[in-house]
Protein backbone atom coordinates (compact mmCIF):
# COMPACT_ATOMS: atom_id res chain seq x y z
CA UNK A 1 0.00 0.00 0.00
CA UNK A 2 1.31 3.60 -0.56
CA UNK A 3 2.23 6.00 1.75
CA UNK A 4 1.65 9.02 2.53
CA UNK A 5 4.86 11.29 1.44
CA UNK A 6 5.93 13.96 3.15
CA UNK A 7 8.34 17.34 2.76
CA UNK A 8 11.39 16.13 5.12
CA UNK A 9 11.40 20.10 6.15
CA UNK A 10 8.41 19.14 7.95
CA UNK A 11 8.21 18.31 11.39
CA UNK A 12 9.40 14.95 12.71
CA UNK A 13 6.27 14.68 14.80
CA UNK A 14 3.47 16.64 11.79
CA UNK A 15 5.12 14.24 9.40
CA UNK A 16 4.65 10.95 11.83
CA UNK A 17 0.94 12.17 12.07
CA UNK A 18 0.47 12.77 8.63
CA UNK A 19 2.03 8.64 7.90
CA UNK A 20 -0.27 7.49 10.31
CA UNK A 21 -3.94 9.30 8.86
CA UNK A 22 -3.74 9.41 5.37
CA UNK A 23 -7.88 8.56 5.01
CA UNK A 24 -8.35 11.66 7.08
CA UNK A 25 -6.12 13.47 4.96
CA UNK A 26 -7.71 12.61 2.31
CA UNK A 27 -11.00 13.78 3.98
CA UNK A 28 -9.68 16.94 4.64
CA UNK A 29 -8.60 17.54 1.17
CA UNK A 30 -12.18 16.82 -0.14
CA UNK A 31 -13.66 19.67 1.77
CA UNK A 32 -14.12 17.79 5.68
CA UNK A 33 -14.10 19.79 8.37
CA UNK A 34 -13.98 18.15 12.03
CA UNK A 35 -16.88 19.56 14.39
CA UNK A 36 -15.13 22.15 16.54
CA UNK A 37 -13.76 21.23 20.04
CA UNK A 38 -16.23 22.89 22.80
CA UNK A 39 -15.08 24.95 25.27
CA UNK A 40 -16.67 24.40 28.85
CA UNK A 41 -17.89 27.21 30.75
CA UNK A 42 -15.40 28.31 33.49
CA UNK A 43 -16.44 27.27 37.21
CA UNK A 44 -15.89 30.72 38.01
CA UNK A 45 -18.48 32.17 35.58
CA UNK A 46 -21.40 29.62 37.17
CA UNK A 47 -21.12 30.23 41.27
CA UNK A 48 -22.31 34.09 40.89
CA UNK A 49 -25.53 32.30 39.26
CA UNK A 50 -25.48 29.30 42.60
CA UNK A 51 -24.95 32.16 45.03
CA UNK A 52 -27.63 33.91 44.11
CA UNK A 53 -30.11 30.41 44.03
CA UNK A 54 -28.79 30.02 47.58
CA UNK A 55 -29.13 33.07 48.66
CA UNK A 56 -32.96 33.50 47.33
CA UNK A 57 -33.74 30.04 49.02
CA UNK A 58 -32.05 31.22 52.71
CA UNK A 59 -34.26 34.57 52.14
CA UNK A 60 -37.91 32.35 51.66
CA UNK A 61 -36.91 30.07 53.90
CA UNK A 62 -36.83 32.91 56.29
CA UNK A 63 -39.99 34.40 55.22
CA UNK A 64 -41.68 31.15 55.57
CA UNK A 65 -40.28 31.11 58.99
CA UNK A 66 -41.54 34.34 60.25
CA UNK A 67 -45.02 33.94 58.84
CA UNK A 68 -45.42 30.56 61.16
CA UNK A 69 -45.67 28.06 58.19
CA UNK A 70 -43.11 25.15 59.01
CA UNK A 71 -44.18 22.78 57.11
CA UNK A 72 -44.31 25.12 54.12
CA UNK A 73 -40.46 26.09 54.87
CA UNK A 74 -39.12 22.38 54.65
CA UNK A 75 -40.87 21.80 51.38
CA UNK A 76 -39.41 24.80 49.88
CA UNK A 77 -35.41 23.85 51.39
CA UNK A 78 -35.59 19.98 49.78
CA UNK A 79 -37.10 21.84 46.12
CA UNK A 80 -33.96 23.80 46.96
CA UNK A 81 -31.42 20.82 47.79
CA UNK A 82 -33.17 19.49 44.42
CA UNK A 83 -32.60 22.34 42.35
CA UNK A 84 -28.87 22.94 43.56
CA UNK A 85 -28.36 19.28 43.03
CA UNK A 86 -29.58 19.63 39.38
CA UNK A 87 -27.79 22.64 38.41
CA UNK A 88 -24.67 21.04 39.93
CA UNK A 89 -24.90 17.89 37.51
CA UNK A 90 -25.41 20.31 34.54
CA UNK A 91 -22.37 23.03 35.09
CA UNK A 92 -20.21 20.39 37.09
CA UNK A 93 -19.87 17.12 34.77
CA UNK A 94 -17.87 14.24 36.37
CA UNK A 95 -13.90 15.18 35.95
CA UNK A 96 -13.59 11.73 33.40
CA UNK A 97 -15.86 13.09 30.81
CA UNK A 98 -14.89 15.14 28.30
CA UNK A 99 -14.36 15.70 24.91
CA UNK A 100 -14.06 12.48 22.82
CA UNK A 101 -9.59 12.30 21.68
CA UNK A 102 -10.60 11.51 18.19
CA UNK A 103 -12.21 14.58 17.99
CA UNK A 104 -9.41 16.53 19.41
CA UNK A 105 -7.14 14.78 17.23
CA UNK A 106 -9.31 15.31 14.37
CA UNK A 107 -9.34 18.62 14.69
CA UNK A 108 -5.45 18.59 15.19
CA UNK A 109 -4.66 16.59 11.87
CA UNK A 110 -7.08 19.38 10.00
CA UNK A 111 -5.16 22.30 11.58
CA UNK A 112 -1.72 20.72 10.14
CA UNK A 113 -3.25 19.39 6.91
CA UNK A 114 -4.46 22.98 6.25
CA UNK A 115 -1.52 24.64 7.54
CA UNK A 116 1.35 22.25 5.67
CA UNK A 117 -0.44 21.99 2.33
CA UNK A 118 1.44 21.32 -1.03
CA UNK A 119 4.12 20.00 1.59
CA UNK A 120 2.38 16.31 2.01
CA UNK A 121 1.27 13.61 -1.05
CA UNK A 122 -1.69 11.16 -0.48
CA UNK A 123 -1.49 7.57 -2.31
CA UNK A 124 -4.44 9.36 -4.50
CA UNK A 125 -2.02 12.05 -6.07
CA UNK A 126 -0.35 9.09 -8.43
CA UNK A 127 -1.53 7.06 -11.09
CA UNK A 128 -1.49 3.33 -11.61
CA UNK A 129 2.07 3.82 -13.75
CA UNK A 130 3.43 6.51 -10.92
CA UNK A 131 2.57 4.69 -7.67
CA UNK A 132 4.41 1.80 -8.32
CA UNK A 133 7.69 3.69 -8.90
CA UNK A 134 6.95 5.74 -5.57
CA UNK A 135 7.22 2.15 -3.89
CA UNK A 136 10.32 1.22 -5.89
CA UNK A 137 12.02 4.47 -4.03
CA UNK A 138 10.51 4.04 -0.89
CA UNK A 139 11.47 0.20 -0.68
CA UNK A 140 15.21 1.57 -1.65
CA UNK A 141 15.30 4.60 1.08
CA UNK A 142 14.13 2.67 3.69
CA UNK A 143 17.02 -0.40 2.89
CA UNK A 144 19.36 1.79 3.15
CA UNK A 145 18.28 3.67 6.21
CA UNK A 146 17.67 0.65 8.58
CA UNK A 147 20.43 -1.11 7.31
CA UNK A 148 22.94 -2.21 9.85
CA UNK A 149 26.04 -0.93 7.92
CA UNK A 150 24.60 2.61 8.18
CA UNK A 151 23.52 2.29 11.66
CA UNK A 152 27.47 1.02 12.47
CA UNK A 153 28.80 4.38 10.32
CA UNK A 154 29.90 2.31 7.65
CA UNK A 155 28.19 4.84 5.40
CA UNK A 156 27.66 8.53 5.25
CA UNK A 157 24.74 7.98 7.78
CA UNK A 158 24.59 11.97 8.51
CA UNK A 159 23.77 12.27 4.98
CA UNK A 160 22.06 9.55 4.25
CA UNK A 161 19.63 10.80 6.68
CA UNK A 162 19.22 14.39 5.08
CA UNK A 163 19.57 13.55 1.32
CA UNK A 164 17.70 10.01 0.83
CA UNK A 165 14.70 11.82 2.53
CA UNK A 166 14.99 14.71 0.23
CA UNK A 167 15.60 12.60 -3.11
CA UNK A 168 11.98 10.91 -1.80
CA UNK A 169 10.08 13.84 -1.61
CA UNK A 170 11.41 14.98 -4.86
CA UNK A 171 10.56 11.81 -6.95
CA UNK A 172 6.96 11.74 -5.22
CA UNK A 173 6.57 15.51 -6.25
CA UNK A 174 7.89 14.68 -9.91
CA UNK A 175 5.70 11.72 -10.28
CA UNK A 176 2.66 13.73 -8.81
CA UNK A 177 2.90 16.30 -11.51
CA UNK A 178 3.05 13.67 -13.89
CA UNK A 179 0.20 11.97 -12.46
CA UNK A 180 -1.54 15.07 -12.78
CA UNK A 181 -0.39 16.04 -16.49
CA UNK A 182 -1.44 12.57 -17.40
CA UNK A 183 -4.97 12.34 -16.20
CA UNK A 184 -5.30 16.07 -17.68
CA UNK A 185 -3.98 14.13 -21.15
CA UNK A 186 -6.29 11.56 -20.95
CA UNK A 187 -9.18 13.79 -20.29
CA UNK A 188 -8.47 16.02 -23.15
CA UNK A 189 -8.23 12.92 -25.78
CA UNK A 190 -11.52 11.34 -24.31
CA UNK A 191 -14.13 10.40 -27.53
CA UNK A 192 -10.95 10.83 -29.75
CA UNK A 193 -9.62 13.55 -31.63
CA UNK A 194 -8.27 14.93 -35.14
CA UNK A 195 -5.79 14.35 -36.74
CA UNK A 196 -4.91 18.01 -35.82
CA UNK A 197 -4.71 17.54 -32.70
CA UNK A 198 -3.12 14.67 -32.40
CA UNK A 199 -0.36 15.84 -34.22
CA UNK A 200 -0.33 18.87 -32.00
CA UNK A 201 -0.17 16.66 -28.99
CA UNK A 202 2.51 14.55 -30.11
CA UNK A 203 5.18 16.56 -28.87
CA UNK A 204 3.79 17.14 -25.61
CA UNK A 205 3.49 13.24 -25.28
CA UNK A 206 7.09 12.63 -26.12
CA UNK A 207 8.09 15.20 -23.38
CA UNK A 208 5.90 13.27 -20.26
CA UNK A 209 7.43 10.37 -21.87
CA UNK A 210 11.28 12.23 -21.62
CA UNK A 211 10.03 13.48 -18.06
CA UNK A 212 8.75 9.55 -16.86
CA UNK A 213 12.16 8.73 -18.05
CA UNK A 214 14.30 10.71 -16.31
CA UNK A 215 12.25 10.06 -12.84
CA UNK A 216 12.68 6.41 -13.34
CA UNK A 217 16.78 7.14 -14.04
CA UNK A 218 16.58 8.71 -10.57
CA UNK A 219 14.44 5.94 -9.00
CA UNK A 220 16.82 3.18 -10.67
CA UNK A 221 19.75 4.98 -9.15
CA UNK A 222 18.56 4.47 -5.58
CA UNK A 223 17.80 0.60 -6.24
CA UNK A 224 21.40 0.54 -7.13
CA UNK A 225 22.49 2.06 -3.81
CA UNK A 226 20.19 0.17 -1.85
CA UNK A 227 21.77 -3.16 -3.82
CA UNK A 228 25.15 -2.44 -3.01
CA UNK A 229 24.38 -1.81 0.69
CA UNK A 230 22.69 -5.08 0.46
CA UNK A 231 25.77 -6.78 -0.70
CA UNK A 232 27.89 -5.00 2.17
CA UNK A 233 25.41 -5.95 4.90
CA UNK A 234 26.18 -9.54 3.34
CA UNK A 235 29.72 -9.43 3.31
CA UNK A 236 29.58 -7.74 6.80
CA UNK A 237 27.93 -10.55 7.78
CA UNK A 238 29.91 -13.31 6.49
CA UNK A 239 32.74 -11.78 7.87
CA UNK A 240 31.54 -11.67 11.16
CA UNK A 241 30.80 -15.28 10.98
CA UNK A 242 34.33 -16.20 10.02
CA UNK A 243 36.10 -13.91 12.93
CA UNK A 244 33.86 -15.69 15.53
CA UNK A 245 35.36 -19.27 13.40
CA UNK A 246 38.74 -17.92 13.35
CA UNK A 247 38.61 -17.04 17.37
CA UNK A 248 37.76 -20.64 17.80
CA UNK A 249 40.64 -22.07 15.69
CA UNK A 250 42.85 -22.35 18.28
CA UNK A 251 40.88 -24.96 20.19
CA UNK A 252 40.65 -26.98 16.77
CA UNK A 253 44.17 -27.04 16.67
CA UNK A 254 44.45 -28.15 19.91
CA UNK A 255 41.82 -31.10 19.57
CA UNK A 256 43.89 -32.21 16.03
CA UNK A 257 47.01 -31.97 17.87
CA UNK A 258 45.62 -34.55 20.41
CA UNK A 259 44.25 -36.70 18.22
CA UNK A 260 47.00 -36.72 15.71
CA UNK A 261 45.09 -35.68 12.74
CA UNK A 262 46.42 -31.95 12.46
CA UNK A 263 48.53 -32.92 9.26
CA UNK A 264 45.41 -33.56 7.05
CA UNK A 265 43.54 -30.61 8.71
CA UNK A 266 46.51 -27.90 8.33
CA UNK A 267 45.11 -27.04 4.86
CA UNK A 268 41.96 -26.39 5.52
CA UNK A 269 42.35 -24.32 8.59
CA UNK A 270 44.81 -22.43 6.26
CA UNK A 271 42.02 -22.31 3.66
CA UNK A 272 39.85 -20.91 6.46
CA UNK A 273 42.03 -18.29 7.26
CA UNK A 274 42.10 -17.55 3.34
CA UNK A 275 38.60 -17.29 3.38
CA UNK A 276 38.61 -14.54 6.11
CA UNK A 277 41.07 -12.34 4.57
CA UNK A 278 39.19 -12.37 1.18
CA UNK A 279 35.87 -12.02 2.92
CA UNK A 280 37.51 -8.59 4.64
CA UNK A 281 38.50 -7.54 1.45
CA UNK A 282 35.10 -8.03 -0.07
CA UNK A 283 33.65 -6.12 2.83
CA UNK A 284 35.79 -3.13 1.96
CA UNK A 285 35.02 -3.00 -1.57
CA UNK A 286 31.22 -3.42 -1.39
CA UNK A 287 31.23 -0.48 0.94
CA UNK A 288 33.66 1.40 -1.09
CA UNK A 289 31.22 0.26 -4.20
CA UNK A 290 28.07 1.57 -1.50
CA UNK A 291 30.00 4.77 -1.49
CA UNK A 292 30.37 5.24 -5.67
CA UNK A 293 26.79 4.39 -5.89
CA UNK A 294 26.06 7.29 -3.08
CA UNK A 295 28.16 9.70 -5.10
CA UNK A 296 25.32 9.53 -8.13
CA UNK A 297 22.99 10.86 -6.06
CA UNK A 298 24.83 13.47 -4.20
CA UNK A 299 24.40 17.13 -5.02
CA UNK A 300 20.97 18.66 -4.14
CA UNK A 301 17.99 17.22 -5.69
CA UNK A 302 17.14 19.15 -8.66
CA UNK A 303 13.50 20.14 -10.06
CA UNK A 304 13.48 17.81 -12.39
CA UNK A 305 12.54 18.53 -16.58
CA UNK A 306 11.33 21.64 -17.34
CA UNK A 307 8.36 19.75 -18.92
CA UNK A 308 6.90 19.25 -15.23
CA UNK A 309 7.70 23.02 -13.78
Amino acid sequence: MQRVVVDPEVPAEVAELFRRNARLLSRVRAGWQPAPVPVREDRRGIAPKVRIVILSGVLLGLLAMNIGRIPFFLIGMLAFVALIGTIAAQQFPDAGEGDEDGDAGDYEISRHAHWYEGRYLLPEDFDDAAGPLLERAGRAVDTVMRSRINALGMLDDVRNSVMLPAEEWQIARLLAKLSALRGEHRDLLYGGSTPEVAAAMAPLERALAASEAAVVARVEALERYARHVTEAERALRAHEQIEQLRERLPRYEELLAETGADSAAVPEIDRLAGDAGRLERALRDSVRSAHEAFRHLDGPPGDGPSVLG
